[in-house]
């Protein structure tokens, strides 16, 4: 899937020296154009391009499960390219347009690769923005570090992405596992504390480490897990796994899925008769893709939380961010679904990525790129829930460290609570 490329003339610029001095021959007037003297001032400065970036365009690549297990991700790839349409329609950013190449990797790792490989080594852009998935960015990590190719604003919420000793080209955008377990594990503490804890995991560095942080986050209370249960994302069901934990006695559920599987579980438990205490991960909240396939009214009482404003919610009816969010889905993205809250992920990375850009100026260099996305400093985006603020820096590469819990009530999201995090 492509970008349609367009074509514009960059603005000739002109710099003019200033009025030499007198001649010191009397009666004489001696004009001089100082062309290296205006070359070399101050006041101006040649602009430095890396790989994909010209004076009209800024190329960029990403690869997102367009189809696979996990295409209900595609939402957010989808949303991105509107974004980026409308960027472009007001001119580009700085006067460049901005040509993104977003591949299918249908969520298969050696495909992440090949398709990665070609938008480095072939296209050449300046980066790669967005890819989705921890198995598929953890199968493109190293090479990217290597060549120097900045991984910016992926959506995994694995704790790795936040090492910039080891990996300085890689940030990601979506909150991170410890964020998400430290509040699922708080309230569990606070509101159950003699629960019987059954887990259900993705049997891959995303369902692993982010157990691993649930138990990190539990502590010694991590005595409360009584029953683990692992699946592949090649199987067709995960019927057997929900049976088994509910045999365990569990009378609380974390569910570690990807929005297929988050929909069979939510299902599954409401058809056996098993009423845990829900805990989804934030990026399977979709009322299309997850919620509606497992039935509204079965996906009652859910937990979940957030850190963006959901537009189905009426306490944001009249929010100026949420219209002009409407604004842009109805011109850019009319056959986008206003329900589906992966249309505001994608829509406000895609904010966050064309700021960086911005800050990058005229030097806009793979290495530029990286420092200014590692210097944000309280960065407000307007479909961020009101005091989430982004800040990185060069020893902090997590963006987004709050969220909020909430709960479906079989028609929408509810928050609930006060804004948490690290």
């Amino acid at each position: 899937m492509h970008t349609r490329q367009t074509s514009r003339c960059a603005d000739q610029q002109q710099y003019v020296s200033p009025s030499p001095p007198p001649s010191p021959i009397k009666g004489e007037r001696v004009f001089i154009f100082l062309a290296a003297l205006a070359l070399t001032s101050p006041t101006w400065a040649a602009p430095q391009y890396g790989p994909g970036v010209t004076d009209t365009e800024i190329k960029v690549g990403q690869t997102m499960p367009y189809s696979g297990p996990a295409s209900a991700y595609a939402a957010v790839g989808k949303a991105e390219v509107a974004y980026f349409h409308k960027i472009n329609a007001e001119g580009g950013v700085n006067k460049r347009r901005i040509k993104l190449l977003s591949l299918d990797d249908a969520y298969s790792p050696p495909k992440t690769v090949e398709q990665t490989r070609r938008l480095v080594e072939h296209e050449e852009v300046l980066a790669i923005f967005g890819t989705l998935g921890t198995p598929t960015n953890a199968a493109i990590h190293k090479y990217l570090n290597a060549k120097k190719v900045p991984q910016l604003l992926i959506y995994s919420a694995d704790m790795k992405w936040g090492d910039p000793q080891r990996y300085p080209w890689t940030i990601a955008f979506y909150p991170n596992q410890r964020t998400l377990a430290t509040i699922y594990a708080s309230y569990i503490i606070e509101n159950r504390s003699d629960a019987k804890i059954g887990v259900l995991y993705q049997a891959d560095d995303f369902g692993k480490d982010y157990l691993k942080a649930f138990k990190e986050a539990l502590g010694p209370k991590a005595r409360m897990i009584v029953a683990e249960a692992s699946y592949e994302v090649s199987d067709p069901s995960i019927d057997s796994q929900i049976i088994s934990l509910k045999s365990s006695g569990a009378d609380t559920l974390l569910d570690i899925s990807t929005p297929k599987f988050t929909a069979q579980a939510i299902r599954k438990i409401y058809d056996i008769d098993w009423r845990p205490m829900h805990f989804i991960p934030s990026g399977s909240t979709s009322i299309p893709a997850v919620m509606r396939p497992a039935g509204l009214e079965k996906s009652v009482g859910v937990l979940s939380a957030a850190y963006l404003k959901d537009p189905n919610d009426p306490q944001w009816k009249d929010d100026p961010a949420v219209k002009e969010w409407l604004a842009w889905m109805k011109k850019f993205y009319p056959d986008g679904d206003t329900a589906e809250i992966m249309n505001a992920q994608g829509y406000t990375a895609a904010q966050l990525f064309v700021r960086v850009l911005k800050q990058c100026g005229d030097e806009l260099t793979r290495e530029n790129l990286m420092k200014q996305a590692a210097n944000l400093k309280s960065v407000e985006l307007p479909m961020l829930l009101p005091g989430i603020k982004l800040d990185t820096s060069p020893t902090d590469y997590y963006p987004i460290k709050q969220m909020q819990m909430q709960r479906f009530d079989g028609t929408r999201w509810v928050r609930f609570g006060e804004v948490m995090g690290q």
